[in-house]
């Protein structure tokens, strides 16, 4: 598929997502339980925040708990989604610090300025955009986050050379993305891709680090956080027709969920600043 196809993919994908999720009826964006989805946020920090921002999260981490994100320091979340990551962010900064989201779906960015409200939120500002064109000035960013967006994009090259020019000099790109691990068979992929939802595909981690390392980053990491097992899809490529028994040696443990994490070289995120 071309880039503008999977582009369009994904926004119907999350259009209907955000409909579900923000219905009378509380319902969940996906209507099965995922192993990938499920069990990302804990009670405490679930207090406060809307059940819709809950119910509309699609993704396959938690990185607000994982980027060390400081009192005053601006966020930027890359497909925000109904904005549960934004809010989380905004709780950390404080109110001198600000969160953006951004998203390319009316539905999300209806849903999740609709969540800033019910939160309220002052320190936050959702976006509309994509983010392979990310609608911010140079350096104007001290952290990027992503929830299971980026290895949804057509052109990851263009998402980290637009993250990077975003940052601040010392800035931290802080996110969570599905990542493969090793060689897997081409056919098979496709199928758990689809499993996992990654549509445009996920990359190999030693592809990750290079195209980090090619935007300009450095301190480049990639910290499994969930490792998926060959029976946490056996129902869905049973159903595909496939022999799951025998092709478990060939996907198991090669899929997984991480926190990749990278700095923009130079001085540090606040050194400069008129706040000091």
């Amino acid at each position: 598929m071309s880039t503008t196809e999977i582009t369009e993919i994904v926004r119907e994908k999350y259009a209907a997502a955000a409909t579900r999720a923000g219905s009378c009826c509380g319902t969940p964006a996906l209507d099965h339980v995922s192993p990938i989805t499920s069990n990302l946020y804990d009670a405490a920090q679930a207090q406060g925040l809307p059940a819709e921002a809950m119910l509309a999260s699609l993704g396959c981490g938690n990185p607000t708990a994982l980027a060390e994100l400081k009192p005053g320091e601006t966020v930027l979340d890359l497909g925000s989604g109904g904005g549960i990551d934004v809010l989380l962010s905004a709780r950390r900064v404080g109110p001198t610090g600000k969160a953006y989201g951004l998203d390319m779906t009316d539905e999300m960015l209806a849903l999740a300025r609709d969540n800033q409200r019910k939160a309220g939120a002052d320190n936050v500002e959702f976006l509309k955009g994509q983010i392979e064109q990310i609608p911010l000035p140079d350096n104007s960013v001290d952290v990027i986050i992503s929830n299971c967006v980026i290895n949804l994009s057509g052109d990851k090259d263009r998402v980290l050379h637009e993250a990077f020019r975003v940052l601040r000099p010392g800035g931290r790109f802080a996110v969570s993305d599905v990542v493969t691990r090793g060689e897997i068979p081409e056919a098979l992929r496709s199928d758990v891709l689809l499993w996992v939802g990654c549509l445009a595909g996920a990359l190999d981690e030693t592809d990750y680090t290079a195209k980090l390392a090619a935007a300009g980053f450095d301190g480049i990491s990639i910290e499994p956080t969930r490792i998926y097992k060959v029976e946490d899809a056996r129902d869905f490529l049973a159903g595909r027709g496939l022999d799951v028994d025998a092709i478990a040696p060939q996907i198991d443990g090669k899929f997984f969920s991480g926190f990749v994490r990278a700095t923009k070289p130079g001085a540090t995120a606040t050194a400069g600043r008129c706040c000091g």
